[in-house]
């Protein structure tokens, strides 16, 4: 069973990588020239700043998801409950092309962005739209969990001595936390840095301005560029692995 698994796990992921990394090494100044010359660095530095903004995002609006579907039973909760998890289950590529219905030309919501003169689609806005997407879960989910385990006996024993709710969240809540927003910024990273369905769809992959990691791979595949292509697969491969790597285990949460 051991030696079946071990086989699995060896030819679904280690002989992948292991190809990809023989293909780096095999000229390694040709990848790194190739990814400079072809804006290898612009796409991830673009792909870091999403996952920036998505951490943010999550943070703030995770958190509050994640204390009002452990905390409180508001009307309606079923469907947040469920909401929450549909960016876990809908292609990407779906929900890109659901915001283009909201934003696109002829969207929606077209004529209040053109009286505004913001543009979403091709644009920045476009691609913080579809990382928020498929980061929204992680923050939630995290901060839900830790919180049921937890109960409510410490909070309630605070407001009891007359503790108010921002003093029972910063002094009683927030310290529990702590490992359930690690894992959260995490998976957000994560996730981010290896999103491509929604950011091709709303983004375009523009060179200099909406491309990413990701759709620079697809791009220069594209264009048989295999070594900007291999270079970046890597480089995002091992973020990836260290972020994984560095999320805290079911005690530490």
């Amino acid at each position: 069973m051991v030696a079946a698994a071990g086989c699995w796990a060896l030819g679904l992921v280690g002989l992948p990588l292991g190809a990809l990394v023989w293909s780096v090494a095999d000229r390694p100044a040709e990848v790194v020239t190739s990814l400079v010359m072809e804006g290898g660095l612009d796409a991830l530095g673009r792909s870091l700043l999403l996952a920036a903004v998505g951490v943010v995002l999550g943070l703030v609006t995770g958190t509050a998801g994640g204390l009002v579907l452990s905390r409180y039973r508001p009307p309606g909760r079923g469907a947040l409950d469920a909401l929450v998890d549909t960016p876990l289950a809908v292609s990407p590529v779906i929900a890109g092309l659901s915001f283009v219905i909201l934003f696109g030309r002829g969207g929606w919501f077209s004529p209040l962005l053109e009286a505004a003169g913001v543009r979403v689609l091709f644009a920045l806005p476009g691609l913080v739209l579809a990382t928020a997407f498929v980061t929204l879960p992680f923050f939630a989910r995290e901060v839900a969990l830790v919180l049921d385990e937890v109960g409510t006996s410490e909070e309630d024993g605070a407001r009891t001595l007359g503790a108010s709710e921002w003093q029972v969240f910063r002094w009683i809540t927030l310290p529990h936390l702590r490992g359930a927003l690690r894992a959260g910024t995490l998976l957000t990273v994560a996730r981010a840095l290896g999103e491509f369905g929604a950011v091709l769809v709303l983004g375009g992959a523009i060179d200099g301005r909406t491309q990413t990691a990701t759709t620079f791979v697809h791009t220069m595949i594209e264009e048989r560029h295999d070594a900007a292509a291999f270079g970046m697969s890597l480089v995002l491969a091992a973020l990836t692995i260290l972020l994984v790597r560095a999320l805290p285990g079911p005690a530490q949460r």
